[in-house]
């Protein structure tokens, strides 16, 4: 195949150990390739945390394609259970392995060697940005957004991005992003009066009112659903008090839940509504509550339009599969993305991101290059 070949270019970045939110060589070997052809690459650091910010022609041209992913990686786990070296990228049968492989070394590698095939072959009339990032899998505070931080003191701008996260869930080319529901997680921590469990009537048990707010959380329907999204939903992750014994009614115990919600919700319109049942319940029980909310992101959606059409088209141009549109699935930087510029979400399968024995078939990858090409050849047309 001519031109920079995606999966030696993911093999190299998979042997880069870069457990989030380590880096180990792998945006350097991103800046090395994207120099050669041409891109202007400038560090876009920011908290410790490493950032390659990359452009391919003039600052400020009428038309600029984006592109946004990650190089940092989830933790492997234990070692012992991986069949193939986490960082080794060892093909077998046409399947490589490691860390990263699918979410989302290939990816990055795939729309690098396009880009960089592009701009070699057929010079566009404009700008293509890449801004990669090694905080995505970890607290993300210092990666994509100090990246769009960057962008914005130095006058950069894309006018629409591709984020190559894997979205596709059974084969190649089945599903795109066009948004994402928001994710917000609650701590609660009960305090009442501890006690013998053989006289309740002198203590005032703090887990009687977690398990009753836990259950008026959890059996509320939120909604039904939106015309682009699912329904929305709250899951308690866990109900702890650190009790040993059985004869003791313990003074405080904690909780916690995870919501992902819909356009018909904001992260502080959620919040209202978790204070507001926490007071009821110590009202009820007359403990005390107190309730700390982290809001993940917002939920967004780029409606539909040319640029989902376009990269609709060229995904069905290139598999033979026409791509759902869709809003499920986890949080990614598209959510930080979207303030910036009109952004959708397309990459490979996912069926083995964070897994053990991740893995990627090499053909996929290069499916995933000619894609990206095509998008960028589509859009400069």
């Amino acid at each position: 195949m001519s031109g920079v070949d995606p999966a030696e270019l993911t093999a190299k970045l998979v042997r880069c150990a870069s457990v989030t939110p380590a880096n180990e060589g792998a945006l350097e070997i991103l800046y090395d390739l994207l120099s050669d052809a041409g891109f202007d690459c400038v560090w876009a650091d920011r908290g410790g945390i490493r950032n390659l910010f990359a452009r391919w022609g003039n600052k400020g041209n009428t038309r600029s394609f984006g592109f946004n992913g990650h190089t940092d990686v989830v933790p492997i786990g234990n070692e012992a259970d991986w069949t193939m070296p986490p960082f080794g990228a060892e093909v077998k049968d046409g399947v490589m392995y490691g860390r990263g492989t699918t979410d989302m070394k290939s990816g990055v590698a795939a729309f690098a060697a396009a880009a960089v095939d592009f701009v070699r072959k057929t010079p566009p009339d404009g700008s293509i940005i890449l801004a990669i990032t090694g905080d995505e899998e970890g607290d993300a505070d210092d990666g994509t957004t100090a990246l769009l931080d960057y962008m914005t003191d130095h006058g950069e701008r894309m006018d629409v991005c591709l984020v190559g996260e894997p979205t596709c869930p059974e084969t190649m080319g089945d599903m795109m992003k066009i948004g994402r529901r928001g994710s917000m997680n609650a701590h609660f921590r009960v305090v009442g009066k501890q006690g013998h469990a053989a006289y309740p009537h002198r203590a005032n048990n703090p887990l009687t009112a977690m398990v009753r707010l836990m259950d008026k959380l959890a059996s509320h329907e939120l909604d039904q659903g939106t015309d682009h999204f699912d329904a929305s939903t709250l899951a308690v992750v866990t109900v702890d008090t650190g009790n040993p014994v059985t004869n003791v009614i313990p003074a405080a115990c904690t909780a916690a839940i995870n919501i992902r919600f819909n356009d018909l919700h904001s992260g502080a319109s959620l919040t209202t509504w978790l204070e507001q049942q926490a007071k009821e319940v110590r009202e009820n029980f007359g403990v005390q509550i107190e309730v700390e909310v982290k809001i993940s992101g917002e939920s967004f959606i780029t409606p539909p339009g040319p640029l989902s059409d376009m990269v609709s088209n060229a995904v069905a141009a290139e598999t033979g599969v026409t791509p759902t549109l869709s809003t499920s699935g986890g949080t990614s930087d598209a959510r930080f993305v979207k303030a910036h510029c009109p952004v959708v979400e397309f990459g490979l399968v996912g069926q083995s991101m964070h897994q053990v024995d991740e893995h990627v078939r090499v053909e996929h990858i290069h499916k995933l290059k000619a894609i990206y090409g095509r998008i960028l050849k589509d859009y400069f047309a």
